[in-house]
């Protein structure tokens, strides 16, 4: 879900409407020091129930937008899926129960310490393919400003270049 502040959702997961009200969402706050060599990301993590609402602050390389792409591959076989393993951010969880529930936890471990777990009902039929789609509008507002020609040689990415 996009929103009228600028801000965009890359992940969004909620409860089908009618249900319990929970959702995890990351959102795209803006570009983290525009111009810098690695295209940082600065975001938060957003979780809602009933009488829970926490909200983690955390920065993606693009290679943690690889890794979610990854992810949702495996959610899309029904199977336990981790995000952001490496230890500098929070980490996502996301485990399917093969009954049409989630269990999706954060753990913030690098700051807090706190572990976060909402259970999601029902994601509505093909949210796999919604989350690829935020994915892909991030892509698109957020194009990586440098390209690695080879192993640690960069250049900036022309208006042109995928």
């Amino acid at each position: 879900m996009d929103t009228t502040d600028g801000v965009i959702d890359l992940i969004h997961l909620a409860d089908r409407p009618g249900t319990s009200g929970h959702s995890v969402s990351v959102r795209v706050l803006e570009r983290y020091q525009p111009g810098s060599l690695f295209g940082l990301l600065e975001c938060e993590i957003v979780v809602a129930a009933e009488s829970l609402s926490a909200t983690f602050s955390v920065t993606l390389l693009p290679e943690d937008l690889e890794d979610w792409e990854d992810a949702l591959e495996t959610l899309e076989a029904r199977r336990f899926a981790v995000w952001l393993t490496s230890g500098r951010t929070p980490s996502l969880k996301f485990k399917p129960d093969g009954h049409d529930r989630m269990a999706v936890s954060v753990h913030d471990g690098p700051a807090s310490g706190v572990t976060v777990t909402v259970p999601l009902f029902a994601p509505p039929p093909g949210w796999v393919d919604e989350q690829r789609d935020l994915l892909a509008r991030v892509r698109e507002v957020y194009p990586r400003e440098v390209i690695e020609t080879s192993p640690g040689a960069y250049v900036w990415r022309r208006d042109s270049e995928v």
